[in-house]
């Protein structure tokens, strides 16, 4: 019975999931450690002083990732970016299949950023910053 109870509360609560603790920001080896505030800008397309990368959508670590990095939900963080592609002042982040393709992508470009699990860094990207 204790088993089945932990299991419920683990579906119920998340518990499993992508933590935000778990979540880092990466970046190449050679650029410059951002700001929170300059993540959440990235990501909310005011910055381009680095190429957002995306999760797919349906990857439990980007709900969490936005929520934490720029404090709003995927549903406004898609209105922003719709706002942003209507009026032709930006193009949302590209989406890459996991933190392999993450970080392919980020060491290939010395403009990029994207997040993964803290436990998929290795050498080929740098760790800019832990969201918690």
């Amino acid at each position: 019975m204790k088993k089945l109870i932990t299991l419920l509360a683990a579906g119920i609560f998340g518990i499993g999931t992508a933590r935000a603790a778990d979540i880092v920001v990466v970046v190449h080896p050679a650029a410059q450690v951002p700001t929170p505030e300059q993540v959440a800008d990235v990501y909310l397309g005011k910055s381009r002083a680095y190429t957002p990368l995306d999760q797919v959508e349906a990857a439990p670590i980007r709900a969490e990732f936005y929520r934490k990095a720029t404090g709003r939900d995927l549903a406004q963080v898609k209105m922003v970016w719709a706002r942003l592609v209507f009026t032709g002042k930006g193009l949302p982040p590209k989406e890459f299949a996991g933190a392999d393709a993450v970080k392919k992508a980020v060491s290939a470009d010395p403009k990029a950023m994207g997040y993964i699990l803290k436990s998929d860094v290795d050498t080929s990207v740098k760790a800019a910053q832990t969201l918690d």
